[in-house]
């Protein structure tokens, strides 16, 4: 690191994101963060996943005069075997595809090393999946910190489930529930619950979880999205008992205070113009709307299971606002039943947007009184920093883990009873959960009764702690001042201090 005189030099940082939007859009807020308390920001991007935020970049350096910037790494895609302009997973079609997408992606450890070399950073904030920026930043005597894009709670479940094998352990059926020990909770899981690499079905993903291990073992530490306050007996067992040296400094959301903030956050323009969007939420009561979307790369269900979430939409009787993705050409076949859109549009009962949706915007609109989703830990996190209470449809990745948390530990959300992990890249044919299932849950989750009642008393407590969390005083910003001072004191005594 480089050193200098003063004690209140600017602190420069990297920050390298994986190739998914929900991978890139909480460390493009994580960026801005840094950069609001006067630290020197660079992101590193891809070209396209570069345009994708140069607007919301651009935004925070003329309109508040923060020094953060983009740095524009190339992928090869001929090289590896990938179309042209293929960037992003969430632009993956195929399941072949991936490999060679993350082969593209380890090509970028020598122009990473030739910016770490030219600008030499103080640290560098890079992604789980880019493993080899510890080896990178290790060249150059640079900290490297891991981001996993989840909070304490799943990584507690996930470690505990790799160290102990309690899923293989006496375990006679993929429905046979086990608890995942020695957890400050009772957490009952099932291993149709569980991803493939830890089933032994992924020898791909396996691999690359024994390399990401790895290579945090030798980072300085872990910055986490999350707050203290929502999980507090997990922050202290990830660290006490897990030994991992970690900082939580979410929810990064929050750093999006105005309406132009949150719709600008999101990677894409959304197809329904925010006014129109704005206006529609205005003319319907408090808390009435139930907005869904299962995150930026799970939008192929089946056509029948559309089906099924529409028709028990309807049977509720609550408006709502519905993202479906990857459903905009206006020749391809309507995955929703036949006139349910009209019907919808026509007694104003429900908004669909195709595309993509400003989802912070949407979720702290006071119409807004919950929220389906696929229990991604950005829209989970989203979710309880508006106070917005959930039904929970995990599909892959760690989202049955926080599924659990919403369920079961927090007491916020309700199932809608999917019960088996899928991955994103396959399409489903059957159907998992039927419309009785889907309006039952709105139900419950929008209706008077005390369970939501006291759902909603919970969450709402929650988003006061998320907010006072990020505020001058708060854990969070706290979290943020000690590792910038620390930092700083490393900045003064220069040294090739890489590892814990």
């Amino acid at each position: 690191m480089s050193s200098c005189e003063a004690a209140d030099c600017q602190l420069h940082i990297f920050l390298f994101p994986f190739t998914a939007y929900g991978h890139m859009i909480p460390i493009i807020d994580m960026a801005k963060l840094f950069a609001a308390r006067g630290v020197k920001t660079t992101l590193l991007l891809t070209p396209h996943n570069a345009t994708m935020f140069s607007k919301s970049v651009e935004r925070e350096r003329s309109l508040f005069g923060l020094d953060i910037h983009i740095q524009i790494l190339g992928l090869p895609f001929k090289e590896a075997g990938l179309p042209e302009g293929i960037e992003n997973i969430d632009d993956i079609r195929s399941p072949d595809m991936l490999p060679s997408h993350f082969l593209a992606i380890q090509s970028l450890q020598e122009p990473l090393e030739q910016l770490l070399e030219k600008h030499r950073p103080d640290f560098i904030v890079a992604d789980m999946f880019l493993t080899f920026a510890t080896e990178a930043a290790a060249k150059y005597g640079i900290p490297r910190f891991v981001f996993h894009g989840t909070g304490f709670f799943p990584q507690c479940i996930e470690e505990t489930l790799v160290s102990r094998k309690t899923h293989e352990l006496g375990i006679t059926s993929d429905r046979e529930i086990f608890v995942v020990p020695d957890l400050p909770d009772n957490i009952e899981m099932t291993r149709l619950q569980l991803s493939d690499h830890l089933r032994g079905s992924d020898a791909f993903m396996t691999e690359a979880w024994e390399h990401i291990r790895d290579s945090e073992k030798k980072s300085y530490g872990i910055l986490v999205n999350s707050f203290y306050e929502l999980e507090p007996a997990y922050a202290m067992h990830y660290k006490n008992v897990l030994g991992k040296r970690a900082w939580s400094i979410g929810p990064v959301s929050l750093r999006n205070r105005n309406n132009i903030d949150k719709a600008e956050r999101a990677a894409k323009k959304t197809s329904t113009d925010e006014h129109i969007l704005v206006n529609w939420l205005d003319s319907k009561d408090p808390r009435s709307v139930l907005y869904i979307c299962f995150g930026s790369m799970y939008s192929r269900l089946s056509k029948a299971q559309w089906h099924e979430i529409a028709l028990g939409l309807e049977d509720s009787g609550t408006s709502f606002i519905w993202v479906l993705r990857n459903i905009k050409q206006e020749e391809e076949e309507s995955p929703l039943p036949e006139g349910f859109e009209d019907r919808m549009a026509a007694g104003k009962r429900g908004l669909i947007i195709k595309e993509w949706a400003p989802q912070v915007l949407i979720l702290d609109h006071p119409a807004v009184g919950g929220f389906m989703t696929h229990c991604g830990w950005n829209s989970r996190l989203e979710g309880v920093s508006a106070g917005v209470p959930m039904v929970t449809w995990p599909m892959s990745a760690e989202q049955f883990y926080n599924e659990n948390l919403i369920t079961k530990v927090l007491k916020i959300g309700i199932q809608v009873g999917v019960e088996k992990w899928n991955p994103w890249t396959r399409d489903l044919e059957d159907v998992s959960v039927e419309k009785e299932k889907v309006s039952k849950a709105v139900s419950r989750l929008m209706g008077d009764g005390e369970e939501a009642k006291n759902m909603r008393t919970r969450v709402k407590e929650l988003s006061d702690m998320a907010k006072e969390a990020v505020e001058e005083g708060g854990s969070s910003y706290e979290n943020l001042t000690a590792l910038i001072q620390e930092f700083k004191m490393l900045k003064q005594k220069p040294s090739n201090v890489v590892g814990n």
